[in-house]
């Protein structure tokens, strides 16, 4: 895709953004609530194009000794193993994984807070591990009256019952696996207390999206609807940005709603609240990095569709509900786009009805696949006896970027069999063709005898952010694959049809 946005300029902006809110800071440090991804924001990446998916750490990197981090986590969310889709883990081990992540770009991070506390087993043992591995954890009890009852709430039987969290550096950037586990009320809680000690601190809050100065209708906002469409968040104009400065400003239904409270909040911790709107409380330089509106434009409109199917996939896969899809189906509408206007969709659907017109297929299970590789080519494959239609993608999508003809097999089919066998045989399964996951597994041990395949092996990081469409719901060893190659997938909403001859 065109390049349409300039990462340099954003980290370098963004850091002087932040660094501008500390000096005007008369004393006390600067809470910054963080929300979305620090590391692999895809969705920015996607709907962005030239965006560097960790960006929100460089910028931290950048600001270096300047920084100090907490990390927070709803027990709740540790007691049911809530996982994160994107990387299909649990949140309480996306927190180590964050540790780790701040660690290898330099900044130490050794503060968790653990919200909403209430002894629970899964979130003391968790409190345990994390204490044994040297992390300082600190622990917060639901606040009585949150968030409206501020008499209370900011009170020393409301954010005064909350341990004080010891921080050094200036800059506290306080961040979560998610949403719901408390970033807010730990910034809040924190300025209480410095309050109290005859501090001023400073809130501010970094986000992505909405890009407040883009225009409301803006296929990137628009996108960003999408992106939340599971939880109805709408972009609105920022009346309270337009009454106090007359200029236009979009920010989203939630903070719009919480704006009052908050300010009231604020006013009530520090004596004032410095905040004229909800916008003004962002630090989001994200619009000033855009160099090609158009490129951005169609990358938004993509990314839309791409919500579209993932919320349709997840309906048929029980995991949503029907106001989810009716939302995705109006904002589809408001961006004026359609399914078919992904580039992959028309030619997988294509290839599915040719293999079912031909009966291919395995065991009579027809599903089909296509690829766009990066000089724009399509390609296309359906599933086999020995490959999911995932697998027979990959490899034929290989073959057509190296020029190995289409009749070589990369990977011999006594070893395909082999597998098949092992699979059906030893381990009793009943699914006995080889998904993306094995056949990539399958491919490396090749590639150490066939010149053909070691070639296709070394292609694969050339397919990095590739778009795949599949004509059925794909299997977890698909899926598996598909997020370590980075392809940017989507699926028809329906499982694996049975062969059949057109009527």
């Amino acid at each position: 895709m065109k390049k349409g946005f300039d990462s340099a300029k954003y980290v370098e902006e963004q850091t002087e953004c932040i660094l501008e809110r500390v000096r005007e800071s008369s004393s006390g440090h600067l809470y910054i609530e963080c929300g979305g991804k620090l590391l692999h924001d895809r969705h920015a990446a996607r709907v962005l194009p030239g965006f560097d998916e960790n960006n929100k750490m460089k910028v931290f990197q950048a600001l270096g000794d300047k920084v100090d981090v907490i990390i927070c986590i709803y027990a709740g969310d540790i007691e049911r193993r809530k996982m994160r889709s994107d990387f299909g883990i649990s949140y309480d081990a996306d927190v180590l994984k964050m540790i780790d992540d701040f660690a290898a770009y330099g900044l130490k991070c050794d503060k968790v807070v653990i919200t909403r506390f209430e002894n629970q087993v899964a979130a003391t043992v968790f409190k345990n591990k994390l204490e044994r591995m040297g992390i300082h954890v600190y622990t917060h009890p639901a606040t009585p009256g949150y968030p409206s009852d501020i008499d209370v709430v900011v009170s020393d039987q409301g954010y005064g019952r909350n341990e004080y969290i010891p921080v050094s550096a200036p800059v506290v950037i306080v961040t979560a696996p998610g949403p719901g586990s408390g970033k807010l009320a730990t910034c809040l809680s924190q300025m209480y207390h410095e309050s109290k000690m005859g501090m001023k601190p400073g809130y501010a809050k970094l986000e992505t999206f909405p890009v407040w100065n883009l225009p409301l209708e803006h296929p990137v906002n628009i996108a960003y609807e999408a992106a939340t469409a599971d939880i109805g968040d709408v972009n609105l104009i920022d009346h309270f940005h337009l009454a106090a400065y007359g200029s236009i400003a979009v920010n989203y239904s939630r903070d719009l709603e919480a704006f009052p409270l908050l300010a009231r909040i604020l006013t009530k911790i520090t004596g004032e609240c410095v905040y004229q709107s909800p916008t003004d409380m962002g630090v989001n330089r994200v619009g000033f990095g855009i160099t090609d509106d158009e490129a951005c434009r169609e990358a938004g409109r993509q990314e839309i569709i791409r919500r579209y199917f993932q919320i349709r996939t997840d309906y048929v896969s029980g995991l949503t509900d029907q106001e989810t899809v009716n939302r995705i189906s109006a904002i589809m509408d408001k961006a004026g786009v359609k399914p078919e206007d992904r580039k992959v969709v028309i030619p997988a659907r294509e290839a599915l009805e040719k293999a079912i017109e031909e009966g291919k297929g395995k065991d009579g299970t027809v599903c089909a696949a296509a690829i766009e590789l990066p000089d724009g080519k399509i390609i296309t494959a359906h599933n086999s006896g020995m490959l999911h239609a995932c697998s027979a993608l990959l490899l034929n999508a290989l073959k057509a970027m190296e020029g190995i003809p289409k009749e070589k097999d990369l990977i011999s089919s006594s070893v395909i069999r082999s597998i098949t066998a092992m699979k059906r045989d030893i381990l009793s399964g009943k699914g006995v063709s080889m998904n993306l996951d094995e056949i990539l597994i399958a491919l490396a041990m090749s590639a150490s005898e066939d010149d053909d395949a070691k070639k296709a092996l070394e292609a694969l990081p050339q397919l990095k952010n590739a778009e795949v469409h599949l004509t059925h719901v794909p299997s977890n060893g698909d899926i598996s694959g598909l997020r370590k190659l980075g392809l940017i997938y989507t699926s028809d909403p329906r499982y694996p049809a049975r062969n059949r001859k057109k009527d």
